[in-house]
């Protein structure tokens, strides 16, 4: 468990730099990500490389006794080179070119800029790979941010349809996975198929589906290509990529794979604002963050890095991105850390070393303020630090009991076409989440061809297209199974299954979809259960089916039907009745609820059990009488942290 920053040497005068490295030091830091945005200082002219000032931070940095995370610089290609390429930018899906000024501004597709790439990533490689001091390398910076995922450049075309060709082999078969029949879309050759934007109204669903796979597909080999380049010049590094909360447009397992470490950009309040929940939420958890955003995403980047995972990015106080951007209470950048080393993180780094006086980000807190005083996110960490020295060593989070079955794919599919406005996998994957976490159960992640073996519970809030080989896994883990609404209600190419939803689950499960709505707010289902109506929303599945019904709608048809271990929920349901669907849940699975306090969550890692007050009131820990703390005490403030041993 350790602390690390976000630092620009090429921001501020050299002569700041030593003194820098020497308060990093003191306060407890031990890793600094450098690098990430210098490419136009690196080589400020083609073919020109400047490494001196880079040279100098470097060993200055060293010097101290830090560790470098040194970052390729592809965010950020300098004017000279879009001048040199300009069909190397990205093209928006309003078919405007996404010009320079800013950062991420390149086409993933773009073969001429990937061949730029290479050469700066050997350059680099070359002249620092072997370096005593550095010990990982982050693959550029936040892949699709700002929505740049997916472009339609002429270049992204053409790579579209020579990836059609390889997966379809024949025109005729893409005509048959798209439906191509309905409204005369038939082609003749794959030459003839563009992206699907600028269409007059939806464009066919399977198209976009595959285009979402294309561009998920092309991240994954642009971040290969510059792996392959370290792994060979730089061994024994750890290579890095640091992904982000609440997005969705690529892959990420997919990325994981290619990566030692999965990193993460962890901006608890930006978030909140930004993507998470209710009014209500926002203003109840306004400076501590929702109890769920920071946990849902660590788990989800410890499954893609296997394990492995870091915070790349922590936020150390208002940040200038969101629509509003307050600052946290006093204590909770303290908490967001140990609630990440709770979780497993390796590393917690903080963005970034000192707030810049200048440019996009001057209203974004640093650890310092630009007068170069620590501010109040950096006396916290040199308090984390402090209480480092005297915690026990701990080593990763082992299996947890409990697995949520996370698909990238689902949230493209629901995205394409949701049916009901808000309708998205990746908020009925994060409520299940929320919910699990309130019943005091730890969660992990998995892809949809994860290992699923050795888990009691299993829970796939929808998965719309379920293929044999998953259902498989999910068979022999021998778990308790949970499928949400529109689980296998498609098939690969995006079709509604000839044997209707939730397709190939009634193998397991005898009950089938015939209908279904989606409902506006005010018209939302309710749903019986023990005698008592529930809150549900979004959607309603009508299901035939012999099956005896654990919880029904109004009109007593039924809202959740089991056989066995095999379960199928046929709403979205309300926080109420998701808490009273996991406690049953549980108690078939053999596992024990422990209902938290509103506002507290508990995480074990390697015997410790660590708690945290995300409530704005005083609340207590959840821990055995007589405990002996490790951190804090049973009083939790909030903000607050604390943290036994267990058996």
């Amino acid at each position: 468990m350790r602390l690390g920053v976000c630092y620009y040497p090429e921001q501020w005068p050299q002569d700041m730099w030593a003194d820098d490295a020497a308060r990093m030091a003191a306060l407890g830091i031990s890793h600094v990500r450098i690098g990430e945005f210098a490419w136009a200082l690196m080589e400020p002219d083609p073919g020109h490389y400047d490494w001196a000032w880079l040279d100098l931070a470097i060993d200055t940095l060293a010097a101290a006794g830090l560790k470098i995370v040194l970052g390729t610089p592809t965010a950020t290609p300098p004017k000279w080179l879009v001048d040199a390429h300009p069909d190397m930018l990205a093209v928006g899906e309003d078919g405007r070119v996404r010009g320079y000024g800013s950062r991420r501004h390149y086409c993933f597709s773009s073969e001429a800029y990937r061949v730029e790439c290479a050469r700066i990533v050997t350059a680099m490689a070359e002249r620092y790979g072997r370096h005593p001091a550095l010990v990982a390398w982050q693959t550029d910076n936040e892949f699709g941010c700002h929505d740049t995922t997916l472009s339609y450049s002429a270049n992204a075309a053409g790579r579209f349809r020579t990836w059609l060709g390889a997966r379809y082999q024949s025109v005729e078969a893409l005509n048959r996975a798209w439906g191509a029949v309905f409204w005369s879309q038939a082609y003749r050759s794959f030459e003839e198929v563009e992206p699907p934007n600028l269409t007059v109204t939806e464009a066919n669903p399977s198209h976009r589906l595959d285009y979402n796979r294309f561009a998920s597909d092309e991240v994954v080999s642009f971040n290969r290509l510059q792996v392959d380049i370290l792994r060979r010049l730089s061994p024994g590094r750890d290579i890095v990529h640091n992904f982000m909360g609440f997005y969705t447009e690529f892959d990420h397992f997919h990325v994981g794979r290619d990566l030692d470490v999965a990193t993460w950009d962890s901006y608890p309040l930006g978030f909140l604002e930004m993507f998470g929940g209710s009014n209500e939420d926002k203003l109840r958890y306004l400076r501590q963050g929702h109890p769920d955003i920071s946990g849902f995403h660590h788990d989800l980047y410890r499954a893609c890095g296997r394990g492995r995972w870091w915070v790349m990015e922590q936020q150390p106080g208002p940040v200038n991105w969101a629509t509003y951007n307050p600052a946290p209470i006093p204590g909770m950048v303290r908490a967001w850390t140990w609630e990440a080393f709770a979780h497993g993180a390796e590393l917690v780094s903080y963005f970034r070393w000192r707030q810049a006086p200048f440019a996009q980000e001057q209203m974004h807190a640093g650890l310092n303020r630009p007068d170069n005083v620590l501010d109040r996110g950096g006396s916290e960490a040199r308090q984390v630090a402090e209480e480092l020295k005297t915690f026990p060593d701990l080593g990763l989070c082992g299996r947890s009991r409990v697995a949520l079955v996370f698909s990238y794919e689902a949230d493209w599919l629901t995205k394409i076409q949701p049916h009901a406005r808000g309708f998205r996998s990746l908020f009925l994957a994060f409520e299940t989440y929320s919910a699990l976490r309130r019943a005091g159960l730890d969660v992990d992640m998995l892809a949809p061809d994860g290992d699923m073996s050795g888990y009691d519970l299993i829970l796939a809030p929808t998965l719309p297209v379920l293929s044999e080989e998953d259902l498989a896994r999910l068979d022999a883990s021998g778990a308790v199974i949970v499928c949400g609404p529109r689980t296998g209600s498609r098939t690969k190419d995006g079709h509604i299954p000839a044997d209707l939803g939730p397709g190939p689950l009634q193998t397991h499960l005898s009950a089938k979809v015939v209908r279904v709505e989606s409902l506006r707010p005010g018209a939302d289902p309710k749903v019986v259960l023990d005698g008592q109506a529930f809150d549900a929303k979004l959607w309603r599945d009508d299901l035939e089916t012999d099956l005896p019904a654990l919880a029904t709608f109004e009109d007593g048809k039924p809202a959740w039907v089991a056989d066995g271990r095999w379960h199928y929920l046929a709403t979205w349901p309300g926080p109420e009745l998701m808490d009273q669907v996991v406690a049953r849940l549980a108690r078939q699975a053999g596992l024990t609820v422990n209902l938290m306090p509103e506002g507290v969550r508990t995480r074990d890692r390697d015997g410790v059990r660590f708690a945290i007050n995300f409530a704005p009131e005083m609340r207590s820990a959840p821990a055995p009488e007589g405990v002996q703390f490790l951190l804090g005490g049973r009083d939790l403030a909030p903000g607050a942290v604390a943290a036994w041993q267990i058996a």
